[in-house]
């Protein structure tokens, strides 16, 4: 009997002190009380330029228009680790997305690269026409859906020139010289052809290698370059427009897949809207650097129409020359090709 008693007792002490917490529990997180918000990180290379701007955008856009569900952090300048491992921590989802030239993805899938091939765009307006083609951009997008990636905007930076510790006048001052170029065979065609070396690199080693003469120059757009200081180690700009660069903004897909369905939406929908609205801003960004360039004591040469016109005839042909070698890659190209004439 008394051992009965006791154990009463322990079962109304332990009632008791169940119910505590649960009162307590009902004061600190009261009913109705707001989930912590989805915390989304968001990585790229460079800082002050399209790619961060986008990033403003749809931070601001996705916070809005989740209602705070959805807490988007930003990282630019590589805070969150160099190019490649921004794309792999996208892939497995340490971080949520991840925002530069489609190129350095061409090693998930090459056809990432048929943006880079030369001579598709009159100019920026045209380009970002056929971006934003729904047929085209649909495509674009999907790439990379099984290898843990989506897609979810695609945008521009500017057009494409080259750096040069040395100045350049003419179209054959590029040849021998070694250039930092994308990850992909479409680029490195292009220094080929113009009997020059090119280099894959990581953006972040890029003005290193030039001061200590590892390299003599980049290709890339003007944005880019000012965006870095390259004038700092190359104050020499040629400005060719054979081609232009874009920015493609992944999400991490097994992320993205446990979201409910009214956040997926919001979350693709910005980065459509964020694409569309940071246009005219990066048409804006690119004059405005050209002007901070010779500011800081750079110089920018332009071909003449003659180095135009021979290097656009010796370019043209790579983005079918490239794209054939691999009949996915060869669909994907045929599609932007279609996308552009139908936008012109």
């Amino acid at each position: 009997m008394k051992v009965l008693i006791q154990l009463r007792h322990c079962v109304t002490r332990v009632f008791a002190l169940f119910t505590l917490i649960a009162l307590t529990g009902a004061l600190v997180f009261p009913v109705g009380a707001q989930a912590a918000p989805i915390v989304m990180k968001i990585g790229t290379a460079t800082l002050n330029d399209s790619q961060h701007q986008w990033m403003k955008i749809y931070a601001e856009l996705v916070e809005k228009n989740s209602n705070g569900q959805i807490k988007v952090e930003l990282y630019p300048a590589s805070q969150l680790g160099a190019i490649p491992r921004m794309i792999e921590g996208t892939q497995f989802g340490s971080i949520q997305a991840y925002v530069g030239p489609p190129e350095f993805l061409s090693g998930v899938d090459s056809r990432f690269e048929v943006l880079s091939a030369p001579g598709l765009f009159k100019d920026l307006a045209h380009a970002n026409r056929t971006l934003q083609d729904p047929q085209f951009n649909a495509a674009f997008l999907a790439l990379g859906a099984n290898k843990g990636l989506k897609g979810i905007g695609l945008f521009l930076s500017g057009p494409m020139g080259f750096n040069t510790s040395a100045p350049v006048t003419k179209l054959s001052d590029l040849a021998g010289k070694k250039f930092r170029v994308l990850s992909s065979n479409m680029q490195m065609d292009q220094m080929r052809l113009l009997n020059a070396t090119p280099v894959p690199m990581s953006l972040g080693e890029v003005v290193p290698a030039m001061q200590q003469g590892a390299l003599d120059g980049v290709m890339t757009s003007l944005p880019v370059f000012t965006a870095l200081r390259f004038y700092d180690a190359a104050k020499h700009i040629y400005e060719t427009d054979h081609a232009v660069v874009t920015v493609l903004t992944v999400v991490s897909k097994g992320w993205y897949e446990r979201l409910p369905a009214d956040l997926k939406k919001v979350v693709t929908d910005a980065g459509q809207q964020a694409s569309k609205d940071v246009y005219q801003w990066s048409v804006d960004f690119v004059e405005a650097q050209r002007q901070a360039w010779v500011k800081a004591g750079g110089q920018i040469t332009y071909p003449t129409a003659s180095d135009k016109e021979k290097l656009m005839k010796m370019m043209n042909p790579i983005g079918q020359q490239v794209a054939a070698k691999k009949p996915e890659e060869k669909a994907l190209f045929d599609l932007l090709e279609a996308a552009a004439k139908r936008t012109e």
